[in-house]
């Protein structure tokens, strides 16, 4: 589904993301880990045109979307939760934002009804934003900010979501309600591209991963194969 090829970005004069090659088959969860300042928000960020690409190509569905405007890439499939999670209106009631969320599909005249069991789908995917629907979005938690954020995205229907630290700043428990939520969108058929921190959490939620230092990509195989690695063990999880 996403093919990232050869790609090289940064900041300035500041080369972040060197020779970078990443594949997301359909149906397919994949992880990038790494230790902060490795380069992996920086590669999602560059995936949806928020950073430009000095080389490379990014191919989506067989179509290279390099360079393409990020407002448009919600429309070609692909959604985009930021690192820190907190996108949306916080004067608005948590179900408005999730209204806002299908803003392009009732623009292009989709039935209400499906936008609104949509929403009845985000809440039996996270109950404490149905218990929480007439609360401003200002007001709702870390957790449950995150939670909206994440629901706001699945409103647009997407066929590819970037998940950008999902886990930052929560707390142990929160972190497992999100990511037993990740889990079955998964299962449930969406394609998923994680950046995560938190490297035993995502190697035991995907099928495939890459790991990042400095911009580069410098293991790759399957999650349970690099779970077990041992270069992976001594740099990431204490073995």
């Amino acid at each position: 589904m996403l093919k990232i090829e050869n790609l090289h970005t940064g900041y300035g004069q500041i080369h972040a993301i060197r020779d970078v090659n990443i594949h997301v088959p359909f149906h397919e969860m994949v992880s990038v880990i790494g230790a902060n300042g490795a380069g992996k928000s920086t590669l999602l960020n560059s995936i949806c045109g928020l950073v430009p690409t000095w080389r490379g190509k990014v191919i989506f569905e067989d179509k290279e979307i390099t360079g393409v405007p990020t407002e448009k890439m919600m429309k070609l499939g692909i959604a985009l939760v930021p690192e820190g999670g907190k996108q949306f209106f916080e004067s608005l009631t948590t179900f408005d934002n999730l209204l806002l969320g299908a803003y392009h599909r009732q623009r292009k005249g989709e039935d209400k009804e499906k936008v609104r069991k949509d929403i009845q789908f985000i809440y039996g995917t996270f109950p404490r934003l149905g218990e929480r629907r007439k609360q401003l979005a200002g007001t709702l938690s870390g957790g449950e900010a995150r939670m909206l954020t994440i629901g706001m995205c699945l409103m647009s229907k997407p066929k590819l979501l970037l998940l950008d630290e999902p886990s930052l700043g929560l707390a142990p428990i929160v972190t497992k309600e999100i990511y037993r939520a990740v889990l079955n969108l998964f299962r449930e058929g969406l394609t998923i591209l994680l950046v995560e921190q938190n490297v035993r959490i995502a190697l035991d939620i995907s099928n495939q991963a890459y790991v990042m230092e400095t911009g580069r990509i410098v293991l790759e195989g399957k999650s349970s194969e690099l779970l077990n690695n041992e270069e992976v063990k001594k740099a990431y999880l204490g073995g």
